[in-house]
């Protein structure tokens, strides 16, 4: 039976820190994956899944980068993989299921926003083709692993930036439409909610669950597309460039992935778009609050069919 989309009373809010969310749990013995665990929230993702035992592996397009922020973290293992390229994908995965391990945790946090229109080598649009399809194509590839940990759980980081686009399924690389970055971010973001919908449907007769998760605003390399006036005048920073008080610290904003991904609470769910450590509250497609999910972003039929187009663009079949 799905998960009904509504808070369950966590007990958790918007401040709560990573550390927090996984308190109390012990992860030793457990494996993750965290794209994009060495910058950002990702970062503090990757700490509190370390430091509650976790194996963390942390792929990075930037090698040298990772390195330098993750010196010093015990449990924390290395890895290469850019998710706009295929090929990179299948080699990480390749070598990933070679090493024989189950994979309990995988949290799809890689991201880019707002930026100008580029294309990959296939000539899709990049903010799709980055935050969608290759965490589509990455999970697809990493399928037989989380089998194997009898427990999985996939955790797809979206963003109150869905409420700006639904998916668009006949145009999604901008190829007849002219080209808006927000309204690409939106629909990248909604496509991320959606495949929690669509991986939680085909993973939990294999005990395989799915979450998609706001993390809330935070200040992080993220922005890095926009440029300061544009942050001034959407309020994000002030004239002197100090963050709007309404931000997390990457610490609150690693928090509902770290629930997600290992809080007790949600044992049996999966399917649900989550933020401030509980799940969140679906809302019509017209509401004007800065909290909750649209209707399009949770959507089984929508769902399926961006499951079908996602399977015909990477050239990979999910086949569990």
């Amino acid at each position: 039976m799905a998960t009904p989309q509504r808070p369950i009373g966590s007990g958790f809010g918007a401040r709560t820190t990573a550390r927090e969310a996984c308190a109390g749990v012990d992860l030793r013995g457990r494996v993750a994956i965290v794209t994009g665990g060495y910058s950002g929230l990702g970062l503090e993702t990757t700490r509190a899944l370390a430091e509650a035992g976790a194996t963390v592996i942390v792929p990075a397009r930037t090698p040298e980068k990772a390195r330098a922020a993750l010196a010093g973290l015990a449990n924390v293992e290395q890895e290469t993989l850019d998710l706009a390229d295929p090929a990179s994908i299948d080699a990480f995965a390749e070598r990933f299921l070679a090493s024989g391990r189950p994979l309990h945790i995988l949290i799809n946090n890689a991201a880019i926003m707002a930026a100008p229109l580029m294309r990959d080598a296939r000539g899709y649009e990049a903010q799709f083709a980055t935050n969608h399809l290759g965490h589509f194509h990455l999970a697809a590839r990493l399928w037989p692993a989380l089998a194997k940990a009898n427990g999985a759980r996939v955790v797809s980081l979206s963003s109150i930036g869905h409420r700006r686009a639904p998916v668009n399924l006949e145009d999604p690389s901008f190829e007849r439409g002219a080209y808006d970055k927000w309204e690409s971010y939106g629909r990248a973001k909604s496509a991320n909610a959606l495949f929690a919908v669509g991986l939680d449907k085909r993973g939990a007769p294999h005990n395989v669950r799915a979450f998609a998760v706001h993390p809330g605003g935070i200040m992080t390399d993220l922005q890095r597309f926009m440029p300061e006036e544009e942050k001034r005048a959407m309020g994000w920073i002030d004239e002197h460039g100090r963050v709007n008080d309404r931000f997390k610290t990457p610490e609150q904003g690693a928090a509902t992935s770290v629930w997600c991904a290992v809080s007790p609470q949600l044992a049996g769910m999966g399917g649900v778009y989550c933020e401030d450590c509980d799940v969140a509250q679906a809302v019509p497609a017209d509401a004007q609050t800065w909290s909750g999910v649209r209707p399009w972003a949770i959507d089984p039929d929508t769902a399926d069919r961006l499951w079908a187009l996602s399977e015909r663009m990477t050239g990979v079949r999910f086949e569990p």
